[in-house]
């Protein structure tokens, strides 16, 4: 692929530069903006979407992927109103995000249904629109791979066989799971460098780290500024490590930021948990400190720019 789709049309690979792999504009469970929609207030979300991804881009940040999906409140709409407002390029997902059950049109019919959707959102349009997604996305946590789960990662392993879109997972590295998703892709084909196992940075195990890297895969140090598994500073040793060792060219850096979240309202509860998180914390405070301690400018230009052109094409 020498092109990829963002909520404002194709993109050339080439153009996507500095790019946050993994930060959401935002987050809520659909289920409850249905039924309660009183509880939120849409042109606030607008308001601090537009300001983490405009400080972001005053950063030299050029594009940014988004990995939510059904579980997640999608809405594309809402994507493309802040890309429009910012000129950031972003790159909407398709899939689903559960760890546990299926809704039940998606329980109750076969894996061929669902990765028919998923294949629908790439080549079509996302909700009845024209804007295409451009990669998929799944999930694992530490529940492991429930029959449900499992339907979702082989959906997407046949939505990529269809498209050739690449694929991003939540994983729960502490339950192995990206390990665990990795097989089943293998299983079903899909070449593992078309794969992105995330929030590896989760864990400082080295040894579960390369695990999966000795796969082939991309992996996910994305979470930079949640410290409730793990440290910054434990973060930046992971990275730094796994960059002596020669892994530059698998890793990405991101925070996955919600830009509003159901899990902290109001704002300053999300601002009270973790002072750090931000979609420019990435930018403003770990850049400097891996250069720091020996990572190189071409280590981060790796990092930032050059393997998202890889694992996409």
């Amino acid at each position: 692929m020498s092109t990829i789709q963002t909520v404002t049309g194709e993109l050339a690979i080439e153009e996507l530069g500095v790019t946050l792999i993994h930060e959401h504009l935002r987050t809520r469970d659909e289920r409850v903006v249905k039924q309660f929609p009183h509880l939120y207030d849409s042109e606030e979300e607008v308001r601090l979407a537009v300001a983490q991804v405009q400080g972001a881009k005053e950063r030299g940040v050029k594009t940014i992927f988004d990995p939510s999906v059904l579980g997640l409140d999608r809405d594309v709409r809402f994507m493309q109103r802040v890309a429009n407002v910012t000129g950031m390029n972003i790159v909407a997902a398709t899939g689903i995000f559960t760890f546990h059950y299926l809704p039940t049109r998606f329980a109750s019919n076969d894996i061929e249904f669902m990765a028919t959707q998923f294949i629908r959102d790439i080549e079509v349009g996302v909700q009845d629109s024209t804007i295409r997604a451009g990669f998929l996305k799944c999930a694992t946590d530490y529940q492991g791979v429930t029959p449900h789960v499992e339907k979702v990662i082989r959906a997407v392993a046949q939505a990529h066989h269809r498209t050739g879109v690449p694929i991003m997972t939540h994983s729960h590295p502490a339950s192995g799971t990206g390990l665990q998703q990795l097989a089943i892709f293998k299983e079903e084909g899909v070449p593992l460098n078309k794969v992105l196992i995330g929030h590896c940075g989760d864990s400082d195990d080295l040894d579960y780290i390369e695990r999966v890297l000795e796969t082939g895969a991309f992996i996910g140090m994305d979470r930079y500024g949640l410290t409730h598994t793990i440290s910054t500073e434990q973060r930046n040793e992971t990275v730094i490590s796994l960059v002596k060792k020669g892994y530059a060219n698998k890793m990405f850096l991101s925070q996955d930021y919600c830009c509003t979240t159901d899990a902290y309202k109001p704002e300053a509860a999300k601002r009270a948990a973790y002072p750090d998180w931000s979609m420019t914390f990435v930018m403003d405070k770990v850049l400097p400190t891996l250069k720091e301690h020996g990572v190189t400018d071409e280590q981060i230009q790796m990092m930032m720019v050059e393997n998202v052109k890889s694992w996409i094409s």
